[in-house]
C-alpha cells in the first residue's frame, strides 16, 4: 500500500529544491514547476510526490494530465 501523499509547505520546498521563493513562483507561472494547492483559507502547499518528481528531473518535469493517470 502506498503512503498517503503529504502536503509540504514553502519552507520545505525551498530547502529541497535549492530555489528561491521568486524563482519557484516564476517557474509555476511558466508551467515548469508543480503548482501549489489550497489547503486552507490562508494556507497553501505542494504535494510531496510532485516535488519529488521535479527534484528527480527538473528539466523533464511536466504537469501530470488526467490522461497520464491511466
Amino acid at each position: 500500500m502506498r503512503e498517503p501523499d503529504r502536503i509540504i509547505r514553502l519552507k520545505t520546498v525551498l530547502a529541497r529544491t535549492g530555489l528561491s521563493r521568486s524563482t519557484i513562483y516564476r517557474k509555476i507561472a511558466e508551467g515548469t514547476f508543480p503548482p501549489q494547492m489550497r489547503i486552507s483559507v490562508n494556507g497553501a502547499g505542494w504535494q510531496e510526490s510532485n516535488i519529488n518528481r521535479w527534484v528527480a528531473d527538473p528539466v523533464g518535469w511536466r504537469p501530470k494530465r488526467e490522461s497520464d493517470a491511466e
